[in-house]
């Protein structure tokens, strides 16, 4: 059987919601999917030993996401 741990498992849904979210048509929800997948890789990037990398890039996408969610909800 396939032995995957539990962290790649995190590393692969990751994966998918992030690649899930570029399917998406509308921009406020793409940054919502997109979000959940960057929260996901930093949860990953910890849980591999504090992978910064992996951290950091995630982290910095996951703030721009908010800036713009935040600034689209306040100018309605």
């Amino acid at each position: 059987m396939m032995d995957i741990s539990l962290t790649e498992w995190v590393g692969y849904l990751a994966s998918f919601v992030l690649m899930t979210s570029f399917l998406m048509k509308n921009i406020n929800t793409l940054r919502i999917v997109n979000s959940a997948g960057c929260i996901l890789f930093i949860i990953y990037g910890f849980m591999l030993a504090a992978s910064l990398p992996i951290i950091i890039t995630n982290a910095f996408i996951l703030g721009i996401n908010i800036l713009y969610l935040i600034r689209h909800y306040r100018s309605q």
